[in-house]
């Protein structure tokens, strides 16, 4: 079964029973006017700051105390743009995705041949997955899994559709057309490979603390990326079964 893009809630939208992922207890105080480019500005360092505390010390080290006195404020400040250290991590959070979305919807695709785009496709999955960013949001949402219950966080929703996206240009859904179900599920089901071997060379690289030369991994997945394509267009086998391990349906639309 596919659906619509019009059954997903948009980028940053909660959507139905997907609320925000980290909510604020005690809601930041800071007005809606005011210095807004100094206000941004410092609501920017401490985000950054924070990122850096979960890369660097672990989420669980990243207390308020010691985000604020990384950032050399004190946590009246950081409260004042956050309300508390719950919604500072939401904001690590959004940015991390925000950042992975963007990293990966500006890359340019080649249409051909099928290993330069197969090479494109994972060069730019794995620049966003291995962001301080992007990793700082991983680990949050790892460690505050239990809080959230059974919703999914809308960043996955979200990145869903990245990944998706990315499966219909591996295959190269023709964006004049709307993708086959056979294809959807091909499509689904390679975003779904992109996203799980990738993200899990980031967790092994969190796992022990330290930056790992993933270079071999990455040229053996283009390899079998680039074969498993050709081999498909030439017998002109598309079927993989059901794709979409996001918890997510959607469908690709390759040229959004």
């Amino acid at each position: 079964m596919t659906s619509t893009d019009a059954d997903l809630p948009a980028p940053g939208d909660p959507g139905p029973g997907s609320p925000a992922t980290l909510q604020p207890r005690n809601p930041p105080t800071r007005p809606s006017g005011g210095a807004q480019r100094r206000a941004e500005a410092t609501r920017s360092m401490i985000i950054d700051e924070a990122v850096a505390c979960v890369v660097e010390e672990g989420a669980a080290a990243a207390s308020a105390r010691r985000i604020a006195e990384r950032a050399g404020l004190t946590w009246g400040v950081v409260q004042y743009h956050f309300g508390d250290r719950t919604g500072l991590l939401g904001a690590v959070v959004t940015t991390g995705f925000e950042a992975f979305r963007a990293s990966v919807e500006d890359v340019a695709i080649p249409a051909r041949p099928t290993r330069a785009r197969v090479e494109a496709v994972v060069d730019a999955a794995w620049a966003a997955f291995d962001s301080d960013a992007s990793r700082a949001a991983l680990e949050i949402l790892v460690v505050t899994r239990p809080s959230r219950g059974a919703h999914v966080p809308r960043e996955l929703v979200d990145m869903a559709r990245v990944m998706y996206r990315l499966g219909g240009l591996l295959i190269s859904v023709d964006p004049d057309r709307s993708p086959t179900a056979a294809q959807q599920q091909r499509a689904e089901a390679l975003g779904s490979v992109l996203w799980a071997t990738l993200r899990g060379c980031v967790l092994a690289q969190m796992t022990v603390g330290r930056p790992l030369d993933w270079s071999v991994e990455r040229t053996t997945l283009v390899d079998l990326l680039a074969r498993h394509l050709d081999a498909s267009d030439a017998d002109g086998s598309a079927d993989v079964g059901q794709g979409g391990q996001f918890g997510v349906e959607t469908a690709v639309d390759p040229s959004s």
